[in-house]
């Protein structure tokens, strides 16, 4: 194990290990989503319990000098200028919200190169339209948005337990499973980058978002709604 956070200290997420993605608050976020992220606000992003719990609210933070006119605030950490990888085995056990509207996420993204030319490894996402639905993806410049390569796999409890959502990331392939059981692997076909472009560093990402293309129809009523992470954990075989 080469890094990993397991939430053992309340209060606001480790600053060392994690950052906020703010930037696009005042222009609007990816996908049209409806979403507002703040940073170390307690209201959204918070350790208790040995859990962070990612809180999505209904509200409008209409005081903040970069608020775009959302109607709901969230949270996006992301581990960029703390640590990056390049291959390993991740594993980020969690519990995710079921309400209609919602889209929790786990994923990866290069450090440098523009998307999708830099490539995109989602771990896990959900929409509350569809309860236990959980997917992988990968984003490349040979696909990427509704055209990117992955699969889903019906976890029936993804929303009332906490499950390990895993990611094996080789020179020769990756691959996605939920609790050691793998369902879907992208193999690298050695068409060089346009296809493969992971054999540079990507940082990890942990959101909330609300609606927007994937996510959907909002249901008020859900709200507040939240992801806990009990753990996020990296490892990479050391060299011999």
């Amino acid at each position: 194990m080469v890094w990993a956070d397991e939430f053992d200290a309340d209060g606001l997420p480790d600053a060392g290990r994690w950052a906020y993605d703010t930037g696009l608050n005042k222009n609007g976020w990816h996908n049209h989503e409806l979403q507002y992220y703040s940073a170390a606000r307690a209201d959204n992003a918070w350790v208790q319990q040995g859990y962070l719990v990612i809180t999505a609210r209904k509200e409008q933070l209409s005081a903040a000098a970069d608020w775009g006119g959302q109607r709901y605030t969230s949270a996006r950490l992301i581990t960029k200028g703390k640590a990056s990888w390049t291959y390993g085995f991740f594993e980020i056990r969690a519990r995710i919200p079921c309400g209609l509207g919602t889209w929790p996420a786990i994923w990866m993204l290069d450090n440098a190169v523009v998307w999708p030319a830099g490539g995109e490894l989602d771990i896990l996402e959900h929409v509350g339209r569809t309860p236990g639905r959980v997917f992988s993806t990968v984003h490349t410049s040979a696909g990427s948005g509704g055209r990117g390569a992955g699969a889903a796999v019906q976890v029936s409890s993804a929303c009332a337990a906490f499950h390990d959502y895993q990611m094996h990331w080789t020179p020769q392939e990756v691959s996605f499973g939920v609790d050691g059981h793998t369902h879907f692997v992208y193999a690298n076909a050695r068409k060089g980058p346009y296809q493969w472009p992971f054999d540079a560093p990507q940082f990890l990402i942990l959101n909330l978002a609300i609606g927007g293309d994937l996510g959907g129809d909002v249901d008020d009523s859900i709200f507040p709604v939240q992801m806990e992470v009990d753990h996020v954990r990296v490892y990479q075989r050391t060299s011999r």
